[in-house]
């Protein structure tokens, strides 16, 4: 780029000035894509690179996925695990020299694309998940929780649940310690069942 710099200065001055402004915005759109995908750090690790070059259609049969791994692993520093955004200038010279295309080429590529590409796997419908009116049970009515105090009278579980004692057939037996009854009822017992009687 600095060689068309200088052969353009012999022309005329304009021209310096309209490529320099051309070739500062490629290398601003290019550190901008590279911080996107970089997720707004100033470097990159392995998946945001291998990424970046997935979501640029950069990969083909000359640039394998393997190639991009090891492009990273050969221009990153030894004891790093991410790489900068000089390094990554140097893997797009590496992967041009792979494809046997200009690195400006492989750069207008990765502008082209303007960023990151996400997406969902979308769930397949599901009848009985999806139809709220083909719920049953507690789904439909609804059920007592821990939660429900004050929305349907239930405050706690114990109400809805018979905490009382039994004998060994199954029978309930009642406790009367609790009961403090006037003196003109007289409990009577039958069996299976407490009733009262004045």
């Amino acid at each position: 780029r600095r060689c068309v710099q200088e052969t353009v200065s012999t022309q005329s001055t304009w021209g310096i000035i309209n490529i320099f402004l051309v070739y500062k915005m490629e290398s601003n759109n290019l550190q901008t894509i590279f911080s996107s995908f970089a997720g707004g750090a100033t470097e990159m690790d392995g998946r945001q690179f291998a990424k970046l070059t997935k979501d640029c259609k950069l990969l083909d049969k000359k640039l394998t996925a393997t190639d991009v791994d090891l492009t990273f692993a050969k221009v990153k520093a030894k004891t790093a695990r991410k790489i900068t955004y000089k390094q990554f200038q140097e893997a797009i010279g590496h992967f041009a020299t792979k494809k046997g295309v200009t690195a400006e080429d492989v750069e207008n590529t990765i502008v082209a694309q303007g960023g990151p590409t996400f997406s969902g796997t979308k769930p397949d419908a599901v009848k009985f998940h999806d139809d709220k009116s083909l719920y049953t049970g507690v789904y439909a009515n609804g059920g007592p929780s821990t939660v429900d105090a004050g929305k349907s009278g239930i405050s706690d579980l114990s109400q809805l649940c018979d905490r009382t004692g039994s004998d060994v057939r199954g029978i309930k037996t009642v406790s009367y310690t609790h009961l403090t009854l006037p003196t003109i009822y007289s409990v009577q017992i039958s069996v299976g069942a407490v009733s009262l009687k004045k």
